[in-house]
């Protein structure tokens, strides 16, 4: 049986910080693509912008799954800020793991469809870290 947990940890000086911990399993990103999507219309983001965000999330975890452990959980920290949304998410990994490089076609996405995109493996650990600015208008 899966379960998904959502907590709300206290906030660091007015962000709004929400943690969701779901399987490592394809069928599950929906849980975090809708998340992310009603986290960054509250911050009123365009359409395209909440959809281009929805995009990246999706494509950080399929790079993420594709490395995780049998088992895992996908641990995504989102932290809502006046005008942009961070999104982490991180997974354990198997033994050798590597995240695509940063010049791969996966990464290329990434950097396209947010502000910025960072990764960072330590240990059997994992994390992408997408951080997307509203644009005003």
């Amino acid at each position: 049986m899966a379960t998904v947990t959502l907590t709300h940890p206290e906030p660091v000086l007015g962000d709004d910080v929400v943690l969701l911990t779901v399987p490592a399993d394809g069928g599950y990103l929906g849980v975090l693509r809708t998340a992310t999507a009603g986290l960054a219309a509250r911050l009123h983001f365009a359409l395209d912008e909440i959809e281009d965000l929805r995009i990246a999330v999706d494509e950080a975890c399929a790079m993420l799954l594709a490395i995780a452990t049998r088992g895992a959980e996908l641990e995504c920290r989102f932290t809502v800020t006046e005008d942009a949304l961070t999104v982490e998410v991180s997974v354990t990994t198997v033994r050798g793991a590597r995240l695509p490089a940063e010049s791969s076609f996966a990464w290329k996405v990434l950097t396209a469809l947010t502000t910025s995109a960072a990764a960072e493996a330590s240990g059997q650990r994992a994390t992408i870290r997408l951080l997307t600015r509203r644009t005003e208008g």
